[in-house]
């Protein structure tokens, strides 16, 4: 979970020490926002079909989930192995 940055709260003396304040704490906020972004980016993607067939899906990834309505069943891809059925 990412750590977001809590403004500062006291008292600034100017304008000044407020926008140094106000950069500061944005610029640590938009850290944090591109390290959580990177982390999702790099997660891995499933995706999730409602189908006739498995068949139809062109270019199945290692995780892909469909629904066969031909079958009635829950399938999932595994590298290797191929669909499988889920129930």
């Amino acid at each position: 979970m990412a750590n977001y940055p809590s403004f500062p709260r006291y008292k600034v003396s100017s304008i000044d020490d407020m926008q140094t304040t106000t950069l500061s704490w944005a610029n640590e906020l938009i850290r944090e926002l591109d390290l959580e972004g990177a982390k999702n980016k790099a997660a891995p993607a499933t995706n999730i079909y409602a189908v006739t067939t498995v068949g139809t899906i062109g270019r199945p990834k290692n995780g892909d989930v469909a629904f066969s309505v031909s079958s009635s069943k829950f399938r999932g891809y595994i590298d290797g192995t191929g669909w499988v059925d889920f129930n």
